[in-house]
């Protein structure tokens, strides 16, 4: 216990290193606590100082420990007075001088300290036994032998044994007491001396001068190997739960049985296989200690390593045993020789790899703790500072050859500079600053003291003087200061590995495979010694029976070992658990659901909703924090899989319990159930993660399950973000932000964390992100500026879109600072986020707050000044985005601008394409032509300084940038007032005009896009490649422009220039499509087909206007061409990737849309040829290339039917669209119906009872109405359905007009039912709010019925009367009468009333009077005359929709 408190002590004081540092950069407050920290660290080691004596026996060890740590207590006295006076005057160069040198022998006193603890001083004792026993090889002429040979040979193996078992006792002991230390190395150095001059009595044999200088050579190794084992076994006496430690001591016996094993094969002469026996019994023996306990790792393998390194030794075994036993019996010493070597190599490999297994096995369990590796390893730093010491005495030794001192410059070179690198990578790793200057320092020191010392070696190595060896002597005394202080430094207990602590549990899992493995060596052990006597006596008949017998166990052992090491896996039994845990909560959720559903769910009492709903949101945030960590383990680190994956299912139970709670606390049973069920699929989606990361078990090379991995992690991220919606939106109804807050806090909180992950962009990439997010919270803030004073139920779900999108701008926004350059950029940008941050939280905090007191006009006054904030805020963020690129900012705003450019382009083109694009004023297009052609040309010049600013300055490219787009901007507003001179009378050249510029828009969109991209990167970058790419489409487009403007006018050959335009257009879209971008919205495969037909009547146009060959068919041919190919390939590549289309399909789709683009580009090519070479024969090749694509679209129309599977239905079919339709309708009439849900009759001053509830019932009859109608809708649906069902009406009708009649009555009556539903909603609203009249709800209500009347017309035209679909129709259709009848009633009651009510007040004077009679006979004519020309209207309305009505219905309703 002394022992063990002295140490404790002498750690504690390693303050006063930290404090001596802290002095000298002047740090006083740091050197006020180092100090404190010091006299605590003294009075620990004078209590333990005193205990250690007390216990000590000798009284000279006692009092020499008492001697010493008076003086550390002495020199610490004058180190603090050093301090202060350092401290007063901190500027004075004397003082730190003399601080640092009393720091030094403070230094000197404490590691004194050290060695006089009971076993230190031993084994010290022991070095310098070795290290002096050790001269004896470096004379220059040996001793005369005085034995034989085979006496020499006898001792060196005898003497060789001793060792060998003395360094076992050594490794043993170092675990042990003090005193076992002592006499076990005590006992070492007297073997090492013993087998020293038995060596170099064997030497003295030697027959050539070279073979001794081998065997001496073999000897210094076992010399230097014998202290680095006495050094190992003293560090780890002192510090017993370093780590590492252990390990270091069992490779340092092993060195020493190696280091025997190559001296014995050298000079022994036995009999055959002898020695390669007895080799391979000290290699057994010393690996034996890698199996005692191992709560540390042997080796770098990983569990899976050791399954292989197990396997592939075994096999190596059993056939290395097979070659024993064979060449036992034919007498071939020399392979059996080789055998017994591979079979010991095999053991060693299969002893450590189970070590290493079962140390992963322990340290696995849950209830174990994984060591973490320090900052620097202090058994490196000791052996460098040992192996530099003795180096340095062979150095100054005058008998030191020339040789030896080559040797010794060596061996300090090597370990000087692996004590450099050492430091270089502790002071990068470290976040102390203090230490990271020590370490810097300390490596500046020793890197020059080394440097003087080759100095004066190859002074030395030209001249051997005494003067040069004086000057080499001198030169170390500074190197091994500087390593001894480093030394010193580097022992520091903060820097020290924090070893594994391996539970009980651990433990009993690490026995079967540890039981095995010892099995294994002892069986081992006995083979090798029989086969020894065996080799030398093959006839004798027991001693094969006792071999066999022993070969069986060594192989029985091996199969156990691997069956143990397979069947304790890390992290499958824990996965297991976690399984059935998850399963258990996944019954739970689906019990509380049923519960839910049956309205039966009991509501928690004990608990806040609030409280409630933090849980939940707790809980979840914390499993989507383990998403990544399972997903890595999963995939590489066995060891950590059970710890996660336990961690993972921990958090699932109270997840539940809290999700169900939350769940009966609303009384919404919508959300009831999206809480239960959105937490049911979390659970889910966390068991197909376990269920994968089992099957990847942490092995890096089940590259197979990686993808299922990542899929499983994938989904359990949008399951954690779909339910955190859920909860924020749920929070912000009720007013609780708090969850918001917390998320917006933690991503701020994120951005100030250490180094971020490793940028997988550019800060082009983060840049354009965050400008995406930062806007779309702007435009949020301005949205909640809105809804606080119209809507304040939607703030909620607009507080959490807030949240969500600065939770991604806050990421974006750590990597951008990251990559931003200079540094400050980096710095700013991510203090304006968190600035923004704190302005998010106001809003959500005032969003919460306006939720709980809708009516509070301060909360809505500061919820708009908060969010204006934001919206400065954002400001303030893209402007020091632009501090950061400004010329990549203006590109992303230039692409904006453009965007926007394109959008009205295709405006104007819909305009044009109907015949309304017309001119102001009377202008020709010859007054615009120059106007086109010069600024078009201004546009290339910006392109050309575009392309160039990428490789530029960011100002450059911000010019570029923003004089393109304002060129652009001139250059389409001159060609829409270009192509509007030219009249509508001819649309179709219009159409061709505005689409040259249009392409030239939307080239200049992608080349700012790779400008923006390629911006400062190097010129063979990939980025650069696309950016000439852009340019080069740019220019094209640019020149087609030029030669349509040229070319509109001429009637001759306008039609071929807008044929090769459309030709080029085409085949830059074809690029886009072969890409390998995926597109950001999919469609569905109806729509791909309906985009399609297009194509066929293309091709139509495209055949007619080559047999014609007027210009004005080939123009229209160009422009249907152009649209129709561009729709067919964005929907194509749209429904492609539709995530329910299998691989192969997609891969179908995609190469027959690219086969009937090129088909129809060879088609339109043709086209021209025939425009310019009319011939017959090109004209009949128009044909077969019309078929080309006509069987092209056939197979994309079937690949689309296979997308959709057997649920294809034909999208033109009409009764799917009749279908289609009355639900649609169905739809339309519920949503109008929860609209009527949510109205209240507006607030009035209390009259007579009798009037209270004319609103009332308004509302009433409109909801009647509603429902009413969306029954009648649904009923249309079913009986449709039956129609079909009886053959009535086919999917592929036999008479397609006859029915194609029916469907279109049907649509229409299905929608004017919707419309007309849907009027009367807005009616009823705008009644009970007062705005409206109850004339206009009366005549909402009539158009109800008669739009219901002609839906049951259409129905009947061919429905069975009989049938109990048409009963459920007519009984809807006469509800819905009913309603209406109600609702008329209502408001003509209302009406009568209000008549009633008013009152008019006659004047009593005559001029009054007659005025007032006046007044009133001209307002009677007026609505006399409003009321013909109504009744007019109304009539016209009538025969105009009585035109597009299907003739059955016509007659039916005459």
């Amino acid at each position: 216990n002394g022992v063990s408190y002295l140490l404790s002590g002498i750690q504690h004081w390693r303050a006063l290193n930290v404090m001596m540092e802290f002095m000298t950069v002047e740090e006083a407050f740091q050197a006020c606590v180092a100090a404190r920290e010091t006299a605590q660290a003294l009075r620990t080691l004078a209590q333990a100082a005193r205990g250690v004596a007390a216990c000590t026996v000798e009284r000279q060890s006692a009092a020499a420990m008492l001697d010493s740590a008076s003086h550390v207590m002495e020199g610490s006295a004058m180190l603090i007075h050093e301090a202060h006076q350092a401290l007063v005057s901190p500027g004075d160069a004397e003082s730190q001088q003399r601080l640092a040198q009393v720091a030094k022998a403070v230094s000197h006193s404490l590691n004194n300290c050290v060695n006089c603890l009971p076993g230190q001083k031993d084994v010290d004792m022991a070095l310098r036994s070795i290290g002096e026993a050790s001269k004896k090889l470096l004379v220059e002429n040996l001793p005369p032998c005085s034995k034989s040979f085979q006496e020499a040979q006898t001792e060196l193996n005898h003497t060789a044994a001793e060792l060998n078992h003395s360094a076992g006792e050594v490794v043993h002991s170092s675990r042990g007491t003090s005193s076992q230390l002592a006499v076990a190395s005590g006992k070492f150095s007297q073997d090492f001396d013993e087998f020293l001059d038995a060596g170099i009595e064997m030497a003295g044999h030697t027959q050539s001068k070279d073979d001794q200088i081998q065997v001496i050579g073999n000897l210094k190794n076992i010399s230097m190997a014998s202290s680095k084992l006495l050094l190992a076994a003293k560090s780890l006496s002192v510090d017993p739960g370093a780590a590492n430690a252990k390990n270091l001591l069992a490779a340092a016996a092993r060195a020493v049985t190696e280091s025997i094993n190559q001296l014995i094969t050298l000079c022994t002469q036995q009999a055959p296989g002898q020695k390669e026996c007895d080799n391979a019994l000290r290699e057994l023996e010393a690996v034996r200690g890698m199996l005692d306990n191992p709560n540390e790792p042997v080796s770098d393998l990983s569990y899976f390593d050791c399954i292989e390194s197990v396997m592939e030794n075994s096999k190596v075994l059993g056939e290395s045993m097979a070659g024993i036993s064979q060449h036992c019996k034919t007498g071939d010493v020399p392979a059996f020789g080789e055998c017994v070597g591979v079979a010991s190599k095999a053991l060693c490999g299969l002893t450590e790899a189970a070590g290493q297994a079962s140390y992963l096995v322990g340290v696995s369990d849950p209830n174990s703790q994984s060591g973490h590796q320090g900052l620097v390893d202090p058994i490196q730093f000791a052996k460098a500072n040992q192996a530099i010491q003795m180096a340095c005495q062979s150095l100054v030794d005058p008998a030191s050859s020339p040789s030896q001192v080559l040797s010794a410059a060596t061996i300090v070179a090597k370990h000087t500079s692996a004590l450099c690198n050492a430091c270089r990578l502790a002071s990068s790793k470290t976040a102390n600053p203090v230490a990271r200057r020590h370490f810097v320092q300390s490596a500046k020191e020793v890197a020059n003291t080394t440097a003087n010392l080759v100095k004066t070696i190859k002074a030395l190595d030209g001249d051997f003087s005494d003067e040069n060896r004086e000057r080499c002597r001198v030169a170390t005394t500074p190197l091994i200061e500087a390593v001894e202080n480093l030394s010193t430094f580097a022992s520091n207990p903060e820097f020290a590995s924090i070893p594994a602590q391996i539970s009980n549990e651990g433990s009993a899992a690490q026995e079967p495979i540890l039981r095995s493995a010892q099995s294994m060596l002892d069986s081992s052990t006995q083979l090798l010694e029989t086969a020894r006597s065996l080799v030398i006596n093959p006839k004798d008949p027991p001693t094969w029976s006792i071999l066999a017998g022993h070969s069986r166990t060594v192989s029985d052992s091996i199969k156990s070992l691997i069956t143990a090491i397979r069947d304790k896996a890390p992290g499958q039994r824990e996965c297991d658990h976690s399984i059935d845990s998850i399963n258990k909560c996944i019954r739970d959720i689906e019990q509380a659901s049923l519960a839910a559903v049956g309205q039966s769910l009991p509501c928690r009492d004990d608990i806040s909703l609030e409280a409630v709903q933090e849980q939940v949101t707790s809980a979840v945030q914390e499993i989507g924090h383990l998403i990544e960590p399972i997903s890595t383990a999963a995939r590489g680190e066995a060891a950590q899989l059970g710890h996660k994956v336990t961690q993972l299912a921990s958090y699932f139970e109270p997840l539940i319990v809290a999700a169900v709670g939350l769940a009966s606390k609303h009384m919404d049973h919508q959300q009831q159930m999206n809480i239960l069920d959105q937490t049911k699929t979390l659970a889910e989606s966390s068991l197909q993660m376990l269920y994968a990361a089992k099957e990847g078990g942490g092995n890096p090379k089940a590259s197979h399950t990686h993808d299922a991995i990542a899929e499983a992690a994938q989904l359990m991220k949008e399951a954690v973000d779909d339910i955190m919606v859920t909860l924020n939106e749920a929070a912000s109804e009720g007013g609780m932000v708090g969850g918001m807050v917390e998320s917006i806090a933690e991503a701020m909180g994120r951005m100030d964390e250490g180094t971020p992950p490793e940028p997988d962009g550019t800060f082009v990439d983060y840049q354009t992100t965050m400008v995406k997010f930062s806007k779309a919270i702007a435009i949020t803030a301005q949205e909640m500026m809105t809804k606080s004073v119209t809507c304040q139920e939607e703030l909620g779900g607009l507080a959490s879109q807030v949240t969500v999108d600065y939770s991604q701008l806050a990421q974006q926004g750590r990597l951008a600072a990251a990559t931003a350059e200079p540094e400050e950029v980096g710095l700013q940008i991510k203090t304006r986020v968190q600035e923004l941050g704190h302005g998010c939280i106001y809003l959500v905090q005032k969003a919460g707050a306006l939720q709980m007191s809708p009516t509070d006009s301060f909360t809505k006054r500061e919820l708009i000044e908060c969010a204006r904030a934001v919206t400065e805020k954002v400001s303030m963020v893209l402007s020091a985005l632009q501090a950061g690129n400004k010329g990549t900012q203006a590109c992303i705003t230039a692409a904006s601008s453009v965007s926007g450019i394109i959008a009205d382009l295709d405006t104007t083109i819909m305009f044009a394409s109907a015949g309304t694009l017309n001119a102001e004023n009377e202008e020709s297009f010859a007054d615009h032509r120059e106007n086109i052609l010069k600024t078009a040309k201004a546009l290339v010049e910006d392109t050309k300084l575009l392309v160039a600013g990428a490789a530029s300055s960011q100002e450059k490219l911000a010019q570029a940038a923003q004089s393109s787009a304002k060129t652009i901007t001139q250059l389409t507003d001159v060609v829409k007032l270009g192509a509007a001179s030219m009249g509508s009378e001819d649309p179709e050249t219009q159409v061709v005009l505005i689409n040259a510029v249009r392409d030239v828009a939307k080239a200049l969109a992608e080349l700012i896009g790779a400008t923006k991209c390629a911006a400062g990167k190097a010129a063979d970058d990939p980025s650069m490649y696309q950016l000439k790419s852009a340019a080069k489409v740019m220019v094209t487009n640019v020149t087609s422009l030029l030669k349509t403007v040229k070319a509109v006018e001429d009637e001759a050959t306008r039609g071929t220039r807008a044929l090769e335009a459309t030709i080029e257009f085409i085949k830059q879209e074809l690029t886009v499509f072969q890409s390998k971008d995926t597109p950001e919205k999919c469609t569905t495969p109806e729509e791909f087909i309906r985009m399609t037909k297009g194509i066929t009547v293309a091709t139509a146009k495209a055949v007619a206007a080559g047999n014609s060959g007027q210009q004005e068919d080939v123009i229209a041919t160009a422009n249907l061409s152009r649209k129709a190919i561009s729709d067919m390939l964005v929907t194509c590549k749209q429904a492609a990737y539709h995530q329910e289309v299998a691989e192969d399909v997609r891969n179908k789709a995609l190469l027959y849309g690219l086969e009937c683009t090129t088909g129809y580009i060879d088609l339109l090519e043709h086209v021209l040829l025939v425009l310019q070479k009319p011939t017959a024969e090109h004209r009949q090749q128009l044909a077969v290339l019309s078929k080309k694509v006509a069987s092209s679209v056939t197979e994309l129309i079937q690949t689309a039917e296979a997308m959709k599977g057997s649920e294809w239905v034909d999208p033109e079919d009409p009764t799917v669209i009749a279908e289609t339709e009355l639900l649609g309708a169905a739809a339309s009439i519920e949503a109008a119906a929860k609209k009527l849900e949510q109205l209240k009759p507006r607030a009035k001053p209390k009259q007579a009872d009798e009037s209270l509830d004319f609103e009332e019932q308004i509302l009433e009859a409109a909801k009647s109405i509603a429902a009413a109608t969306s029954a009648l809708v649904k009923s249309a649906s079913a009986a449709q359905r039956e129609l079909v069902a009886q053959g009535k009406v086919g999917s592929i009708p036999a008479n397609a007009v006859d029915d194609g009649q029916w469907s279109q009555g049907l649509i229409s009556a299905a929608r004017m039912v919707a419309a007309a539903t849907s009027n009367l909603c807005e009616a009823a609203n705008a009644s009970v709010q007062g705005h409206a009249s109850e004339e206009k709800l009366i005549s909402s209500a009539k158009q109800v019925a008669a739009s219901t009347a002609q839906l049951l017309v259409a129905c009947k035209v061919k429905a069975d009367q009989d049938s109990e679909a048409m009963r459920r129709l007519q009984s809807a259709g006469n509800a819905v009468k009913r309603a209406s009848d109600n609702l008329v009633k209502a408001a003509q009651k209302a009406a009568f009333d209000k008549a009633e009510d008013d009152s008019v007040v006659v004047k009593t004077k005559f001029v009054g009077g007659i005025a007032q009679i006046i007044a009133a006979q001209e307002e009677m004519l007026r609505k006399e005359r409003e009321l013909e020309e109504a009744r007019k209207k109304l009539a016209h309305i009538r025969q105009q929709q009585y035109k597009f009505l299907p003739s059955e219905l016509r007659e039916d309703h005459s």
